[in-house]
């Protein structure tokens, strides 16, 4: 056992505040939406009348301004996870092949993985927004998957880590006659199955979260993320700060919930990938 010393002390115990200060801005989210809006700055953090009149004002005042709240909830998963199947799926395919395959322009194509990375995101809206108009896939589900059902990222990383994977492995699999797609759920998945949960879990994350491209590619109520629906209630409620500090929470709580499931694959990943 690591004997504690005076300057370890200190370095926990600021490790511990800035945790704490981080912490501190969700924790004062998740109680004020438990309050009435008149009690959120008036009454301490942990003080107050403790009620769940904010999310029935949401869910209810939502419905009322032809604002379907569980339909965008759901079209919100529905994006999310397809993203997040489609990234995962297409950074094991072309993570396979740039790290155990040769191919005519293999170095080009990992400089544009990188390239990519490199670049903002929002540089490519436009371009974007042309193409999927050109396609006629404005105002539709495809506008919102299409565009990110590859990332350059979950490609470099899957590859990087299947490059540490020994190719003994893969010759014994060959040998026992498997497939590509054998030897890719058999042997490589299993054996990175840490990456592919970063890979998985910042792809919710990020679709989830995403605000700027579905504003811009969908008019359709019905079919709009949770993102934007939370964003036009806010603007019509904002004097409501209760309300809104709940649908707050409720757009936060399932990347905490994936976080909580998977985080003993998302500390081996990232232990890895800091190697």
């Amino acid at each position: 056992m690591q004997k504690l010393t005076p300057q370890s002390l200190i370095v926990h115990a600021v490790m511990l505040l800035l945790a704490l200060s981080w912490l501190y801005p969700f924790i004062w989210m998740v109680l004020s939406s438990l309050k009435p809006t008149a009690q959120i700055y008036t009454e301490s953090l942990f003080s107050g009348h403790w009620t769940l009149e904010n999310y029935n004002f949401l869910l209810d005042n939502s419905q009322r301004a032809n604002k379907p709240f569980f339909r965008t909830l759901g079209n919100s998963l529905f994006i999310s996870l397809t993203i997040t199947l489609t990234v995962t799926l297409s950074s094991v395919l072309v993570g396979y092949a740039v790290a155990k395959t040769d191919f005519f322009g293999k170095g080009v194509f990992k400089n544009l993985l990188i390239a990519q990375m490199v670049f903002p995101a929002f540089m490519f809206i436009i371009p974007q927004f042309v193409l999927m108009r050109e396609l006629g896939l404005i105002n539709s589900y495809s506008a919102m998957i299409l565009p990110y059902a590859m990332g350059a990222w979950g490609i470099f990383m899957v590859s990087q880590s299947f490059k540490g994977t020994p190719n003994d492995y893969i010759y014994a699999a060959k040998l026992d006659r498997a497939s590509l797609w054998g030897i890719l759920r058999h042997v490589m998945m299993p054996l990175n199955k840490a990456i592919l949960a970063i890979v998985a879990l910042f792809t919710f994350s990020s679709s989830w979260d995403n605000f700027l491209w579905p504003l811009i590619v969908m008019r359709d109520v019905d079919k709009m993320p949770f993102s934007v629906l939370l964003s036009t209630f806010s603007k019509s409620y904002g004097v409501y700060l209760g309300p809104v500090l709940a649908g707050s929470v409720l757009q936060m709580l399932p990347v905490v919930m994936l976080f909580i499931l998977f985080r003993k694959y998302f500390l081996q990943g990232m232990s890895l990938s800091l190697k």
